[in-house]
């Protein structure tokens, strides 16, 4: 079984910065992409950023040059370093993996349980 379980996620003042934290376990044979999403209460589920396993990353308009994506691929583990937040940053942060695993042949994409990032004005 394949899991994601995020972290870092908390209430920071506009201006801020938070590092998410997005760890994959379990029986993994490899990891191609993995991502940031983000989803605001009452709206649909948006890409923040993607890394490809040999870091080629990928941001949404909104973030660019303050959102910083990264990984471990000895860790299993995705990174989102997030500066001069601002409140319309605020939702769920998901992380997302396409994982091949030693139970089936095939890629399949895992989502994390999301981690709350709340922003202040």
């Amino acid at each position: 079984q394949v899991q994601l379980v995020e972290s870092g996620g908390g209430l920071v003042q506009a201006g801020g910065s938070l590092r998410l934290s997005c760890a994959a376990s379990g029986s993994i044979f490899n990891i191609n992409d993995m991502a940031w999403y983000r989803q605001p209460p009452g709206k649909q589920r948006d890409l923040v950023a993607s890394i490809t396993r040999s870091g080629a990353t990928n941001y949404a308009d909104s973030v660019k040059g303050r959102f910083t994506i990264s990984r471990d691929n000895a860790k299993n583990t995705v990174y989102l370093q997030m500066d001069s937040l601002k409140p319309e940053d605020a939702a769920v942060y998901f992380c997302n993996a396409d994982i091949r695993s030693y139970s089936r042949p095939y890629v399949q994409g895992y989502w994390g349980q999301g981690t709350q990032v709340t922003v202040s004005s």
